[in-house]
């Protein structure tokens, strides 16, 4: 009888012990579980955790709180809106340093288009170009619209120049925008032609396009979401860019534009402040040049007959004869540029850099 009340009690601390043990597990996965909801991302407003923990971990950019670039951004309010772009707007603001920003954000509908956004961004966070806006860094709290924070030159963007109403333009005479849009081109080809996997804008316009001090281009605001049905060709793009630079002004036709081309009225659409009548003949030459080559892009841009390449050739050979003061015959392109050393032109600067 002895002997069977020991078993019996040690049959029944082994019992009390293993419901414990359960006890205490099943605690600790309570406890888990609630951590985890009450600091994790909310299905309908945030991301799944995993995605945005595998960014983390592998993003090599600075990670913004949304509510600094809030405060950046006056709450992003609409008078510090830069542009509308096909895969999100982008705002102006400064940061409590004092740094001037431009905010990219892209709405997203999944979580597919989050990540293509992400890896598109830490992507262009590896290239350091000289003509490139550098990435300062990205906010992925803020759900399904990823923030991409780049820098913001002070003298603003080309928009800022060209669209200013009756305001002087002041700067901008033929030379520097011939400056600009080759400068443009160059950046666009080296980053199609030279970077693996290729880099295309998908959404180009002028105020994308950033300005610093000596007013060299610093490209920004890329189009993040790369499947969209709203994008159009760089080339296509730079046509509409080449447009406004001669024009000064935003296009509000652009078949009429075309028309005017091709009737031999250029006159009519040249920007006041370029004062096409008192240039040279050979800078109203190159005007043309620059109009046949928008049309061009335009026409042929869409098709890929016209590569960005092939439209950054003729812009840097254009703006050497500027440098010459002009030259009696224009040399053909094959004899001036190939594509090889274009692109090394390009890409000799020792800031210009392509980190895998």
């Amino acid at each position: 009888m002895k002997f069977l009340r020991k078993m019996l009690l040690f049959l029944c601390s082994a019992v009390l012990l293993s419901a414990f043990a359960v006890a205490c597990l099943i605690s600790l996965l309570c406890m888990m579980k609630r951590s985890v909801k009450s600091t994790g991302y909310d299905s309908e407003h945030k991301p799944p955790f995993h995605s945005t923990l595998s960014f983390q971990k592998s993003c090599n950019t600075r990670l913004f709180t949304l509510n600094e670039l809030d405060e950046a951004t006056k709450g992003f309010n609409e008078g510090q809106k830069l542009m509308n772009g096909s895969s999100g707007n982008i705002f102006t603001g400064t940061l409590k340093d004092g740094s001037h920003i431009a905010v990219q954000r892209v709405q997203c509908d999944d979580e597919q288009d989050l990540m293509q956004v992400l890896n598109r961004i830490e992507l262009l966070s590896t290239v350091l170009h000289r003509h490139l806006a550098h990435i300062l860094g990205c906010c992925i709290d803020s759900g399904y619209t990823p923030m991409v924070v780049y820098e913001f030159p002070e003298n603003k963007s080309l928009q800022n120049h060209l669209h200013q109403g009756k305001e002087p333009k002041i700067g901008l005479e033929w030379y520097k925008r011939l400056s600009i849009a080759a400068q443009t081109s160059s950046i666009l080809a080296f980053l199609q032609h030279e970077i693996s996997p290729s880099i295309f804008h998908h959404d180009l316009t002028t105020s994308s396009i950033f300005l610093d001090e000596e007013y060299n281009v610093k490209v920004a605001c890329f189009g993040l979401l790369a499947n969209s049905n709203l994008y159009r060709s760089d080339v296509y793009d730079m046509g509409i860019v080449l447009l406004e630079i001669i024009s000064g002004s935003k296009l509000a036709d652009i078949t009429l534009i075309l028309q005017k081309i091709r009737d031999g009225k250029l006159e009519e659409m040249i920007d006041p402040l370029l004062y096409y009548h008192e240039q040279p003949p050979f800078r109203k030459e190159q005007i043309e040049m620059v109009a046949d080559l928008a049309t061009r892009c335009l026409i042929f841009g869409g098709s890929g007959k016209l590569r960005m390449v092939d439209v950054a050739r003729e812009l840097v050979h254009i703006m050497k004869e500027s440098i010459d003061g002009g030259s009696k015959r224009r040399p053909g392109l094959e004899e001036t540029f190939s594509n090889s050393s274009l692109l090394q032109m390009i890409s000799m600067s020792p800031d210009s850099i392509h980190v895998p």
